[in-house]
This record gives structure tokens, C-alpha cells and sequence, in this order.
């Protein structure tokens, strides 16, 4: 897993296929949750909801973007939903 202290409110989440999956909205133990902004629903709308993936699926940080080891589509499957 990467060094999750490097990872910043923000950044850009790509999966490893290069697709944009989300920004950064904190860190929160060993999960990063991602901004409403980037819910399916869109920015803002309402049911907009945030998201968190395990920080094991990080393969690196690299500038302002965190790179996963699994593609955008199946690291979508495994995210975790809130209100």
C-alpha cells in the first residue's frame, strides 16, 4: 500500500487505466473518500453521495495524482457509499 500521508485534499484518483475516477476529499483512516462532486449523480445533484476505496487499491502518488492498481471500472465496484 502507498504512503497514504502524500495523498492531499484535491488530487486527482485515475484508475490504472489512465480513466478519472474522482478528487480527493480527505482521508479518513485507511480509506480516501472522494468528493460529491464526482458522484454518478453529478456535481452537486441531489442523491449526490461521497465515496471511499481502500487505500490498498493506491499504486502510487505521483504529483497531484494518486494512480490505483485496479482500472476505474472495478475500482468503482468496490467503493463504499455515504450520504
Amino acid at each position: 500500500m502507498a504512503d497514504l500521508s502524500q495523498v492531499k485534499e484535491h488530487m486527482n484518483v485515475v484508475g490504472a487505466d489512465g480513466v478519472h475516477l474522482g478528487t480527493v476529499d480527505h482521508v479518513d483512516g485507511d480509506r480516501i473518500k472522494l468528493t460529491k462532486a464526482d458522484s454518478p449523480q453529478g456535481p452537486g445533484g441531489e442523491g449526490a453521495k461521497h465515496h471511499y476505496f481502500d487505500g490498498g487499491l493506491i499504486a502510487s502518488v505521483e504529483g497531484d495524482t494518486v494512480r490505483l492498481s485496479a482500472t476505474a471500472a472495478n475500482a468503482a465496484d468496490l467503493f463504499e457509499e455515504t450520504d
